[in-house]
This record gives C-alpha cells, sequence and structure tokens, in this order.
C-alpha cells in the first residue's frame, strides 16, 4: 500500500509541475518580455516614481520631460528602428556583408542614442532633491553594471 502512494503522490506531483509549467508559458507569452504598447515601459516608471519617492508635481514634470524628449527626438528613434531591423533581416539572412555595412551606422546611433539618454537625465536631474538624485545615480550605476555583465 506504500508504495502505491507513493506513486500517486508522484504522479500528482509531477502533473502539478506540468500544469504550472504550462501556466507559467501561457504567461510568459501573455506579454511579458514584450514591448506591449509602452505597458512595461510605463510600469517601470511607475516603479522608479516609486523607488524615488516622487511628488505628484515632480511626476508631471518626469513626464513632461520625457515626452518632450521623445518628440524631439522621434526622427533618431525612427531612423535606429529601421537599422536594427535591417540588421535583424541581414543576420536572419545570414548575410554577413550586410551585417558589416550596418554596423557603423548602428554604433553611431547607439552612441546617438546615448547622448539622448544624458541629455535627459541632466533635465531629469534639475526636479529632484539631493536624496533623490543620489538614488536616482545609484539606480543608474546598478543598471549600467548589470548591463555591462549581461553584455560580457
Amino acid at each position: 500500500m506504500k508504495k502505491a502512494t507513493k506513486w500517486i503522490a508522484a504522479i500528482g506531483a509531477t502533473g502539478l509541475t506540468a500544469a504550472l509549467a504550462v501556466a507559467g508559458v501561457t504567461a510568459a507569452s501573455d506579454g511579458h518580455g514584450e514591448h506591449r504598447n509602452g505597458e512595461a515601459r510605463q510600469e517601470m516608471q511607475q516603479k522608479l516614481a516609486e523607488k524615488l519617492n516622487l511628488t505628484d508635481a515632480q511626476k508631471q514634470q518626469w513626464d513632461a520631460i520625457r515626452k518632450a524628449s521623445r518628440e524631439q527626438n522621434a526622427d533618431a528613434f525612427a531612423k535606429s528602428k529601421e537599422t536594427m531591423e535591417a540588421f535583424r533581416a541581414a543576420r536572419d539572412a545570414n548575410d554577413q556583408a550586410k551585417m558589416d555595412a550596418l554596423k557603423p551606422a548602428m554604433q553611431e546611433q547607439r552612441a546617438q542614442m546615448k547622448q539622448i539618454r544624458d541629455a535627459e537625465n541632466a533635465k531629469l536631474m534639475t526636479i529632484l532633491n539631493d536624496q533623490q538624485k543620489a538614488q536616482f545615480q545609484a539606480i543608474q550605476a546598478e543598471r549600467a553594471q548589470h548591463e555591462h555583465g549581461w553584455r560580457q
């Protein structure tokens, strides 16, 4: 009887594990890890606002700075997106010559995006108090460290 109970428990555990795995796959394909029309970006901004303990006025200023930056740099973002799409298409087609031809443009656009982010961050820093500035810089340093580790 003990042997049968163990088998039933094992089968039950396996079934439960399989059900959870399927549920996890369904949840993962439900937009997690995808851009979801800016929802993920908005969620990240809300979490950052909470971490920095922004006031309502600061949140409004923050949003205005971000919106102005997006509008001002829309052409640069569109060009960068086109280049990345062309690079991905070349990679998928295994077209090394096209990929090599696109790399200088991608590097230039990455540098431009960094300048845009740095300018935006400088404007954002002007609305923060000293404690919030320190927190924001710590968060940026943590992200940079994480990205550095990811790239290597």
